[in-house]
């Protein structure tokens, strides 16, 4: 496995999903996971990559979790490629999440230290947010929070955790005074996983 760079994710394949139920995430959990954001074609405004900090730090300081997230914004065309060189399915996603901390204890009291690598695509995040009527950094903020929750144990491949893992991701939303973003009465009985 080679360093990560701006260009590429740390690992090399997915992180499988988690099937443990989930470990309940305390606030005011100390210190807050570290964030990067890589921007390499610049699909975001330096006004909406500061938005997003700003929005991470909020919700992280609700985690109960430490390490480092990083973030790589891409397009259609990079993540199409993406998806299929990591999950071996054609077209564009989402998200993709790279759990590089494998060694941890869901059931433990002890925060989890993420090391934690997503590819978020800037292309799919415009579409949907604009059919959800919120922005496209709102969005992006969306899949960032998901992709973390992932690797703190959360699952979405039945409805019944499908339905809790975005009432969290609203729960951290308007503690973070972002307020809640995921239309729960709109889901489907199970979500299609990158």
């Amino acid at each position: 496995m080679s360093p990560s760079t701006d260009d590429e994710p740390r690992s090399s394949k997915p992180r499988p999903e988690a099937d443990d139920d989930p470990h309940p995430a305390t606030s005011g959990a100390s210190p807050q996971p570290d964030f990067e954001l890589f921007d390499p074609l610049n699909l975001i405004t330096q006004q909406e990559n500061q938005q997003l900090h700003q929005w991470v730090s909020a919700v992280f300081a609700h985690l109960s979790a430490s390490g480092s997230v990083r973030v790589k914004l891409v397009s259609d065309e990079q993540m199409s490629s993406a998806h299929l060189q990591y999950s071996g399915i054609p077209g564009t996603t989402d998200v993709l999440t790279f759990d590089l901390n494998t060694e941890h204890d869901l059931e433990s009291d002890i925060p989890k230290e993420l090391d934690t690598d997503l590819i978020v695509c800037v292309d799919e995040a415009q579409r949907q947010s604009s059919d959800l009527g919120h922005s496209t950094t709102h969005e992006i903020l969306l899949y960032i929070i998901h992709g973390t929750l992932h690797c703190l144990g959360y699952d979405d491949h039945t409805h019944e955790d499908f339905t809790k893992m975005h009432a969290y991701e609203d729960q951290l939303l308007t503690k973070a005074n972002i307020g809640p973003l995921f239309d729960l009465s709109n889901t489907p009985s199970k979500e299609t996983n990158q």
